[in-house]
């Protein structure tokens, strides 16, 4: 981890970077959330009626802070480093520490740079930020059955499908079945 130009957290990996969401990428987020709404909207929380409005970001912006001073979650957004688009997000929510020492995982990808490998790229990075920096144990993630690009996602990035669980996560209205997947530091 290091810190850009304007004094950010920045994340580097493959052909990307992470770095937590700012004021400032509202409209490149807006854009890319409102372009990619068909493709996102089977696999997410049911969106709300404002979900790209400016101030449906700023309350996100606060969360996150929120968040990541409680050690909590840290939401992070993917740029492409050649010409520093925005090209998705990874999340780590749900930490837990003592003897768990874990946390899940969560991204998505604008439409028009799904299958490009950046989403993969992110998901190591965000994975080696969990263990390297965060000193996390172990990171779980869980994807719908037939989301095929999601999957390969997570066996690119290393984890292991461990098993599904039936209605998992409410996505776009309706309880979903899920596959399991986790990945282990030093394993």
């Amino acid at each position: 981890m290091r810190k850009d130009n304007e004094g950010s957290r920045r994340i580097d990996g493959e052909g990307i970077y992470l770095r937590s969401p700012e004021l400032r990428d509202y409209q490149e987020w807006a854009d890319v959330r409102e372009a990619s709404r068909a493709h996102l909207i089977p696999w997410e929380p049911t969106w709300a009626q404002d979900e790209t409005s400016r101030g449906s970001y700023r309350y996100k912006l606060r969360r996150y802070a929120e968040d990541a001073r409680d050690d909590k979650a840290y939401a992070l957004f993917v740029f492409r480093e050649d010409d520093d688009a925005l090209v998705g997000g990874v999340t780590l929510s749900n930490i837990r520490r003592g003897v768990a020492q874990m946390a899940s995982l969560g991204y998505w990808a604008g439409a028009a740079f799904t299958g490009q490998g950046y989403i993969t790229a992110a998901v190591r990075a965000s994975v080696r930020y969990a263990f390297e920096d965060l000193d996390l144990h172990r990171v779980e993630a869980a994807c719908q059955p037939d989301n095929m690009p999601s999957r390969r996602v997570l066996e690119k990035a290393g984890f292991t499908q461990e098993g599904s669980a039936r209605a998992y996560l409410k996505i776009n209205g309706k309880w979903r079945d899920h596959l399991l997947f986790g990945i282990v530091n030093g394993a």
